[in-house]
């Protein structure tokens, strides 16, 4: 845009010198002239093509003098270009003019010359200044997402540790109940009831009785936290990448998409069903690649676990591994899948708990 101001600003300034020199009714062909390589120019970008027009509008201007008029507005594009070289020719018809014109046309056309320069310098570096506003604005604006996303992504490291930590300090709590005080209500139970089995006084019966009511009591208690406490323990995410670590048959890819952990029996069962089906792709198959994904839907879990191998071709159905996995599925009212196509894929639906029938 600066660019065509700058050149109808041009085209008027010479429009003006060649009407003072020449009448404008009788001689119209310098400024029609002038208007087309103009033209051409401006919607021409190859440097060649300027060139050319460049050189064949010199040119011209040997046989046509008074054309030497406008050699400021067609020289405009070349200024501060890589064939700068070319304005140098430029002397050519502008000595053969200089004696044409008065001095003050003469004097005019070199202040033209220079106006045309610093117009083209002002409007090339102010496209600079555009580029480089520009460029450090998109620069800053990836920085930022950049520094956004390294942010999420530490924010989301910490939060994945520190919850691996809490259920690890969850596991180590259960199992230290389990071990020590479990251990010690067992024994007291044994004991009480070994003190029932040699006990003749009734009020010492009835006693220990309820001695072992109350300890039988804590036991089914102390168990049944364990148990929770356990339960609570296992993390889905952490379970499925430890066996996909594991795994060395060949490369795996794991794609967990899940807002919201399943129960405790819905991911102890597709963690077994991961598990085995990894145990299948390495007895049976000759993959060389596999996948497990892992997807929460609004009314269900998706599970997906495909690999590249080929089908044996004696391969009769379902084995033992196959029908451990669609019972499991069954159990929560699941969809089990099997596709060998395109090599070998599990699909696994199981509704959610509150959509199950």
């Amino acid at each position: 845009m600066n660019s065509i101001i700058d050149k109808l600003v041009l085209l008027l300034s010479c429009s003006i010198l060649f009407l003072t020199g020449k009448p404008f009714a009788y001689d119209v062909l310098p400024f029609l002239l002038t208007i087309i390589f103009s033209c051409f120019l401006s919607y021409f970008h190859q440097e060649r093509l300027h060139l050319f027009l460049v050189g064949f509008f010199l040119l011209i201007s040997l046989f046509l003098p008074w054309l030497c008029v406008f050699l400021p507005l067609a020289l405009y594009d070349m200024f501060y270009s890589k064939k700068q070289w070319i304005c140098l020719l430029a002397l050519l018809p502008f000595l053969k003019f200089w004696p044409l014109g008065t001095l003050q046309i003469d004097l005019g056309l070199c202040v033209l010359f220079l106006f045309s320069i610093l117009l083209r310098f002002r409007t090339k570096a102010l496209a600079q200044l555009i580029r480089r506003h520009y460029y450090l604005r998109d620069t800053t604006k990836e920085m930022a997402r950049q520094l956004k996303r390294q942010n999420q992504n530490l924010l989301k490291k910490q939060t994945n540790e520190l919850t691996m930590a809490t259920l690890g300090e969850r596991n180590r709590i259960a199992r230290e109940i389990h071990d020590n005080v479990g251990h010690l209500l067992s024994r007291a139970l044994l004991q009480t009831g070994a003190l029932l089995a040699v006990s003749q006084k009734p009020q010492t019966t009835g006693g220990l009785i309820e001695l072992k009511d109350t300890l039988t009591e804590a036991m089914t208690s102390i168990r049944k936290s364990v148990h929770n406490l356990h339960d609570e323990s296992i993390n889905l995410q952490h379970e499925l990448d430890k066996l996909i670590r594991k795994f060395t048959y060949c490369p795996m890819t794991l794609d967990l998409a899940v807002q919201h952990t399943p129960g405790s029996k819905l991911t102890y069962a597709l963690i077994s069903i991961v598990k085995e089906a990894l145990s299948n792709i390495v007895r049976h198959s000759n993959a060389t690649h596999a996948e497990t994904t892992l997807r929460e839907h609004p009314a269900f879990y998706q599970l997906i676990i495909h690999d590249n191998g080929q089908v044996p071709g004696n391969w009769q159905g379902q084995g033992m591994g196959l029908k451990n996995i669609q019972e499991r599925v069954e159990a929560f009212h699941g969809i089990f899948t099997i596709d060998d196509k395109n090599g070998f894929m599990l699909f696994i639906s199981i509704p959610k708990e509150e959509n199950r029938s």
